[in-house]
């Protein structure tokens, strides 16, 4: 089944087992396209694993990205092109995603049958879950069971409108770039977790993206996704109350927000500031978990993992795990990753969860069905 576009192969996660590690093969560039920083990593695949070979940000045009939809492809390619110029990279197979909010997902049930079968269930299913004539959307699907002979078939289904996954593909091919895999971003995040832990049995994993104008949510169960969601609440968020609340540059809350020393406020002033759009996040977070514990009433997340440019925020993993009566680390998405010894590792390091969706992106090859 196509994916999201016509040269585009499969839309949800790879299974690392799809990665042959003997295999050496070409360079990809995974393409994070968020509403205020473009992240980039080149990588392949080599004998001992994937490897990091070069990265680099840069800041996303202003107001290029409305509704979950490149608006303006042009400004937002011409920054892409001059990022990798900058950074050397000529690799031109691209791996983008778009984001959760615009995709609907489904999970439904069907009985084992042929993949012939599956595929008209699953269009069945489609035209009673997807708010649009079937023509308008890129739909996929991915049988997510894990026991071939059970009675039943666990499948996840996604779909987007057509318009917003090309503006991205345009985007990228206005770049320079060949779209190869357009992923979600909810699914990118899978991806960097199987990469880089090993989920215990029964273990329930919250992933949280804090992007800059919503965050993301993915919650695996062993590994494997159960519920996605978003809050309309971001880094953005904070930056714009420490800039209004302490009267500073926006450069500055952006540093407060690394952790940086605030020059010549005090810790008190800071705080002040600070733990208001802290709070305020965590509870939007908190609503969306909801959710999940309502959905199913006998499971408790038992480990939280942050990501994205806010997830480094002062008092945000303390706060959470307070508030989710649940441990919260920041993730590392290179934490199991090769990276090549021209890459700058204390830069990479320092900026890690920005990378967390780039880094799930970078695994994802194009695959045959």
């Amino acid at each position: 089944m196509a994916g999201l576009v016509d040269n585009v192969k499969r839309l949800f996660t790879v299974s690392l087992g799809e990665l042959n590690p003997f295999r050496s093969e070409e360079n990809y560039i995974s393409v994070d396209i968020g509403s205020s920083t473009i992240k980039v990593i080149e990588a392949r695949t080599g004998t001992h694993g994937l490897e990091v070979l070069n990265f680099g940000t840069a800041p996303t045009p202003s107001s290029a990205i409305h509704s979950n939809m490149v608006t303006e492809p042009d400004l937002v390619a011409d920054a892409l092109r001059e990022l990798l110029e900058h950074k050397g990279i000529r690799a031109r197979k691209a791996v983008t995603a778009v984001p959760g909010p615009a995709v609907m997902i489904k999970r439904v049930s069907l009985p084992n049958q042929s993949p012939q079968e599956t595929e008209q269930a699953v269009m069945r299913e489609a035209r009673n879950f997807i708010p649009e004539e079937l023509d308008n959307v890129n739909l996929d699907y991915q049988v997510t069971s894990t026991e071939m002979e059970a009675e039943e078939l666990e499948v996840l289904m996604a779909a987007a409108k057509k318009d917003i996954v090309n503006s991205y593909a345009d985007t990228l091919r206005l770049a320079g770039l060949t779209p190869v895999v357009i992923d979600v971003d909810y699914f990118a995040l899978d991806n960097m977790y199987e990469l880089n832990y090993d989920p215990l049995d029964n273990q329930v994993a919250a992933l949280v993206n804090i992007g800059s104008r919503y965050s993301s949510i993915n919650i695996l169960k062993e590994g494997r996704s159960t519920f996605t969601g978003d809050v309309p609440v971001g880094g953005r968020d904070i930056t714009e109350a420490l800039v209004r609340d302490l009267g500073i540059p926006a450069d500055e809350a952006e540093r407060i927000k690394l952790g940086v020393a605030a020059g010549d406020l005090d810790e008190e002033q800071v705080s002040m500031a600070l733990l208001p759009a802290v709070d305020a996040l965590i509870e939007e977070v908190h609503y969306a978990l909801s959710f999940f514990w309502t959905a199913a009433t006998d499971e408790r997340i038992d480990v939280l993992y942050l990501s994205g440019g806010g997830a480094q925020t002062p008092e945000l993993a303390n706060r959470l795990a307070e508030r989710a009566e649940a441990p919260v680390e920041v993730s590392d998405p290179f934490g199991r990753i090769l990276i090549d010894d021209e890459v700058d590792v204390a830069v990479l390091r320092r900026r890690a969860s920005e990378f967390a969706i780039a880094m799930g992106l970078a695994v994802r090859r194009p695959v045959d069905k």
